[in-house]
């Protein structure tokens, strides 16, 4: 083999070479862009993911406040209502607090008032001897129906007639324009055991207190309906 033989050789060994490094480039350019390409995605993908996660979640934070929102204007809303339904039922039971006060404008139907109370109190208390406290201004009226309540008590109890003794410290008077914001009384009576640990509290307001409790559903029933609660 002569030189120019080894050196046509060597050159197709060098293009062999060559070619193949080259493809081998090839091969490898293309397998790094389609890595880079997948990784790029990838990374996209992850991206997205994180972005409609942090969209999801700010989403789920509006809808909440949202939700808080409405509940606390609800809320709102309910105590006005109810305010305003407790603002009405109250007016209704200072109008009928003003009306106990013509009570006392008849004598004679107070004065049967004032024993029908005491004989109620009399019979609540089941006491041999018991304390009587009024308005001053109603001292006279019960003095003048003491023996008849005592009498209709013992009748009603089958007992013997009780002592009543009539206190010296009187009960508060009637509201006025003067003393509206002090302790007041519409009328009526209390009663109290001689050792003081029973009494019967039978004012026209302790009555009209009780009757406006037990009558407060049928009241807000009548005047607001069947509320859901």
């Amino acid at each position: 083999m002569n030189d120019s033989d080894v050196s046509k050789q060597i050159q197709q060994m060098v293009r062999f070479i060559r070619q193949e490094a080259e493809e081998k480039a090839n091969e490898i350019s293309v397998s790094a862009e389609e890595e880079f390409n997948i990784e790029k995605l990838q990374l996209v993908e992850a991206e997205k993911k994180k972005i409609r996660q942090e969209y999801e979640r700010k989403e789920k934070q509006v809808e909440v406040r949202k939700k808080i929102e409405y509940s606390m204007q609800l809320n709102a809303s309910r105590i006005k209502v109810l305010q305003a339904q407790d603002d009405l039922v109250n007016s209704m039971k200072e109008n009928a607090s003003k009306e106990l006060l013509s009570v006392g404008s008849n004598q004679n139907n107070y004065k049967n008032l004032l024993k029908n109370l005491i004989v109620q109190s009399l019979l609540r208390l089941k006491e041999p001897s018991v304390l009587l406290r009024c308005r001053k201004e109603d001292l006279e009226l019960v003095e003048s129906v003491l023996d008849s309540a005592k009498e209709e008590y013992a009748e009603k109890a089958q007992v013997h007639q009780p002592e009543i003794v009539v206190d010296k410290i009187y009960l508060p008077p009637a509201p006025s324009k003067k003393n509206e914001h002090d302790r007041y009384c519409s009328g009526g009576v209390v009663l109290a055991s001689r050792d003081g640990k029973i009494v019967f509290e039978n004012t026209l307001d302790a009555r009209l207190d009780v009757v406006f409790r037990k009558k407060l559903p049928e009241i807000r029933k009548s005047l607001f309906g069947q509320i859901a609660a």
